[in-house]
């Protein structure tokens, strides 16, 4: 997952936030010219960046990229904030549409319709999420709120290496606690125009702060990690260290340990208002949000019905697969289910939940990096160049935490992308056969091979190589990554890890079904549950956690097989075109190094890469 998880920016990183950026200068010319539209995107890139201080440090950008200072800030969180965002992002669509379209370069053309589709669907998401916006229409959730990124970030991305750094990193933490304030504001108004999250999900939330509140201080991450940070500087007198550690446990225990308070307080307080209906067809608007939110989340026009039957008809092809490889294994007896939790059992693919397990898991993943990123010029012509880090889901948001999620690299080179594993019960939810096909959607050739791709790519736009991003292409060319290591022979001597594989795609043709069947047909969130260990034989504890997300992120599941299902046709369309001239590195070249895209403006790129190959 590129993103649930994605802290600040929503799961398809700030193209997701183009509902929170501040308008450009209006005094833009309508001419059309290539430096004035260049121009435009520049500004509409510093705008977005000046409304995410955190995405800028984690990009490692300049100041003035950013539109100034940004160390010391983080996000506005509060309605207000929102409003204005919206105000603001109308603006910068009309200046858009002033452009004369037809006046701009074919690469403008490409990039006005990028990101006037971004913003146009996500404002039109953003209107009918009062709370969360781009994570869907509540402010916390198990899922969603500052206490699920905010603590990380600071933990894992803000640099101490000197003392403004340092005093920077106290201001933060400090304005953290103002975050979750504006939340609070933010869930009482929400209750009273009837926007509350489900019982479980409020429940869910409380938990996880409350096991945060309970860490000892000195040992807390936002204290320990910034310690050890200190340590580590050596431009900071040791007298200075000391001190400025005892300052961030002091703000931990006066401010923000408090608002941790307030905030379980104030969901506490709307507890007994909810319900546990799980869909959103029971807010206000509640189909309306999710016709949004699945046109943000596919760049489709795809709807409830389509994407449902999409699921059960790829689940019936899946599963006939599944069930010829167990019967060549000699497991010719019981469910699915029953036969995975038999193969789950078998000694020889368990890692034990204890650190010694999780270490040995991390460098198992690790090698299967390096096994197929050394094969990746036998299919992608363009190769990315960021290293990859392997890291533990934080131990305190692991409970509410997805399997595996990514986050990219810095821009300047500081800071490598960081695949995320969580490990809080490996025995029982990471067996060894399922693994490969994680590494391979989030690591290579998954969402690091791509969003590296994009990053490195010449000629793009910055807005579109660092900032924007769209679910079903991002998530699509993830799921499509677990298909391509496939077809490169990764699980030719591993029947075991192909059923894993298999797995994979049942779990995300599952997700068309149940996301559907949740927010639109009414289902309860134990029938979907149920549907979903049934149609993919996963444990029911991890699949709980899964179907907890889709009740709070409407429509963001849908994009993972809407998107895989796209790349596929898109290219078997090419291939059927140039027949034995198709070059599967030149396709991926035109997938890729292009920049995240909506899915039709994908599909016309690679249209162009077939009509040079027939030049």
């Amino acid at each position: 997952m590129f993103t649930t998880r994605r802290a600040f920016v929503g799961s398809t990183a700030v193209g997701l936030a183009l509902a929170g950026c501040a308008t450009p200068s209006t005094e833009t010319a309508a001419s059309g010219s290539t430096s004035d539209f260049n121009a435009l995107l520049d500004r509409i890139s510093t705008e977005i960046l000046r409304e995410a201080p955190e995405y800028s440090t984690m990009l490692a950008v300049s100041e003035e990229r950013a539109g100034g200072r940004y160390i010391d800030r983080l996000s506005d969180v509060s309605k207000a904030g929102k409003a204005r965002s919206i105000a603001q992002t109308e603006r910068m669509i009309a200046e858009m549409r002033a452009f004369n379209r037809d006046t701009l370069s074919a690469a403008d053309k490409v990039s006005y319709d990028v990101v006037l589709t971004a913003a146009d669907a996500n404002l039109a998401a953003a209107r009918f999420s009062p709370g969360g916006g781009a994570t869907g229409p509540y402010a916390v959730t198990q899922l969603t709120g500052s206490y699920t990124g905010t603590p990380d970030f600071l933990a894992s991305h803000h640099p101490v290496t000197n003392r403004e750094q340092a005093d920077a990193y106290l201001t933060r933490l400090s304005l953290y606690a103002r975050q979750l304030d504006q939340e609070n504001a933010v869930i009482t108004e929400d209750a009273g125009a009837g926007t509350i999250p489900p019982d479980f999900a409020i429940r869910g939330a409380v938990s996880q702060l409350q096991t945060f509140a309970r860490i000892a201080p000195g040992e807390n991450p936002l204290v320990s990690a910034f310690a050890q940070k200190l340590q580590a500087a050596e431009a900071i007198p040791a007298a200075d260290k000391t001190a400025l550690a005892q300052r961030a446990q002091s703000i931990l225990t006066g401010e923000v340990l408090p608002a941790y308070q307030r905030q379980i307080d104030t969901l506490n307080g709307v507890l007994p208002r909810a319900t546990s209906d799980a869909g959103i067809w029971k807010l206000p608007q509640g189909a309306e949000m999710y016709a949004a939110a699945l046109r943000v989340h596919t760049t489709t026009s795809m709807g409830p019905d389509e994407i449902h039957n999409l699921g059960v008809d790829l689940l019936r092809q899946l599963q006939s697969e599944m069930e010829t490889i167990f019967r060549a294994q000699g497991m010719t007896r019981g469910t699915l289910l029953q036969r995975y939790e038999e193969l789950g059992r078998r000694p020889d693919q368990i890692y034990p939940s204890t650190d010694e397990g999780r270490a040995q898991l991390l460098a198992a993943l690790n090698d299967q990096v390096r096994a197929i990123t050394v094969r990746m010029p036998e299919v992608c012509h363009t190769q990315a160049r960021a290293p990859l880090e392997i890291k533990r889901v934080p131990a305190y948001t692991e409970a509410g935490a997805p399997g595996g999620y990514y986050q990219p690299a810095a821009l300047d080179g500081s800071r490598p992308g960081s695949y995320y594993i969580n490990l809080r019960d490996p025995a029982n939810e990471w067996q060894k056969y399922k693994l490969p096909t994680l590494t391979y959607h989030e690591g290579v050739p998954g969402h690091h091979w791509q969003i590296s791709v994009s990053q490195e790519a010449q000629g793009l736009p910055f807005i579109r190589s660092a900032l924007l991003g769209f679910g079903a292409y991002q998530e699509g060319w993830g799921l499509y990554s677990e298909q391509l290591a496939d077809e490169m022979g990764m699980y030719a001597n591993d029947p075991f890890g192909r059923l894993g594989y298999l797995q994979s795609m049942a779990f995300r043709a599952s997700r068309l079904v149940c996301d559907t069947g949740i927010h639109d047909k009414r289902w309860t969130r134990e029938q979907a549950i149920r549907s979903m260990v049934e149609a993919t034989g996963n444990e029911e504890s991890s699949t709980t956690t899964e179907i907890e997300r889709y009740c709070v992120w409407p429509g963001q599941a849908t994009g993972y097989m809407v998107g895989r299902q796209a790349i596929n046709n898109i290219r078997q369309n090419a291939r059927n075109a140039l027949g034995a001239r198709f070059d599967i590195r030149g396709f991926h070249d035109a997938v890729l190094t292009n920049g995240a895209t909506p899915l039709s403006v994908t599909e016309s790129l690679v249209n162009e890469w077939v009509a040079t190959q027939r030049a």
